[in-house]
């Protein structure tokens, strides 16, 4: 590296968000829209862990996953949406050096996990449908834990993995074409030689998304051929029913991954709208997945609501 590029370097202390390249009043109109968005994810997933928490019809694995699933989405979410609703009214639109780091670290961490948390879930309805008979053996709370654990181990190393962007040098410009710190866009403003940062990041992803992307299809591979063997209609229906809300999700988040790192670099605003998709809608559709597929989450949360009108009633009366 030269002296002109390490004094550079050095310089850098923050970069500035360009965003969505629209209009200045249809800022208030997509400030909006992300404040709708993020209320819904709040109010989803809040929700979602609540009723998982406080119905004991629900202590089982699979809404043991279901809660983690979540979390993951409702932080994930938060690492994105309020400094992209700030930018919207900020004239500088700027985000420190460390909290761009910060911004990425955590992200990488939140988005990996669920996608390895999505594998695990796959595996889980892979013993339900195939092994019903050991799935209580199989799935012991111990297992449960370590796989979300696992999950989250994994998660973090592609998270500091990730954060090796931080090593190159940024002297060609201090904007991001983006709403958040990410790693395509960060690449385009540094002047370091990438072909080697390009393979090592294109080997790590395929080390990261490869084994996921397997075990998700071997286990619906398996699931499907146990359904098909199933004589009843209506045992083939219940079946399939236990597997389309994780498929939604399954399709959902990595439709729109694919989408935005296929996505040429001369089509940025597209790669913006892919990045949408999963930052902040798949965090926000989640939960209506789950809930509106899901007879369990539906039972429970009208148990939840009975008990709350209950209460109100109760302290009603009282007052």
């Amino acid at each position: 590296m030269s002296d002109r590029e390490t004094s550079n370097l050095s310089e850098v202390t923050d970069f500035i968000l360009v965003g969505f390249r629209v209009r200045a009043e249809l800022h208030i109109l997509l400030f909006l829209l992300f404040l709708l968005i993020y209320a819904m994810i709040l109010i989803g997933n809040i929700g979602m862990m609540a009723i998982i928490i406080t119905d004991p019809q629900l202590n089982t694995p699979m809404y043991f996953f279901l809660g983690n699933l979540s979390f993951i989405d409702l932080f994930y979410s938060s690492v994105i949406a309020p400094k992209a609703m700030i930018n919207f009214w900020s004239k500088s639109k700027s985000i420190t050096f460390a909290g761009c780091v910060t911004q990425l670290f955590l992200f990488a961490l939140f988005i990996v996990t669920e996608g390895f948390l999505l594998a695990v879930m796959a595996y889980d309805r892979f013993i339900a449908i195939c092994n019903p008979l050991l799935y209580s053996v199989q799935m012991s709370t111990r297992l449960c834990t370590q796989l979300v654990a696992g999950s989250y181990f994994c998660g973090c190393i592609s998270s500091v993995l990730t954060s090796i962007t931080f090593t190159l040098s940024f002297c060609a410009s201090r904007a991001i074409n983006h709403f958040y710190c990410d790693t395509r866009p960060l690449q385009r403003i540094s002047c370091s030689d990438l072909f080697i940062y390009k393979m090592v990041s294109f080997s790590l992803s395929s080390i990261i998304i490869m084994p996921t992307i397997v075990v998700i299809i071997v286990s619906y591979m398996y699931i499907v051929s146990a359904v098909l063997k199933i004589r009843s209609t209506e045992g083939r229906k219940k079946a399939f029913s236990t597997c389309s809300s994780h498929l939604g999700v399954v399709s959902v988040l990595y439709g729109a991954v694919f989408f935005m790192y296929l996505t040429p670099d001369r089509y940025p605003e597209l790669s913006k709208v892919a990045s949408l998709c999963y930052t902040l809608v798949t965090p926000m559709l989640n939960p209506l997945i789950y809930s509106l597929r899901n007879k369990d989450v539906k039972e429970a949360l009208r148990m939840l609501l009975k008990k709350k009108i209950v209460l109100f009633n109760s302290f009603s009366h009282v007052i």
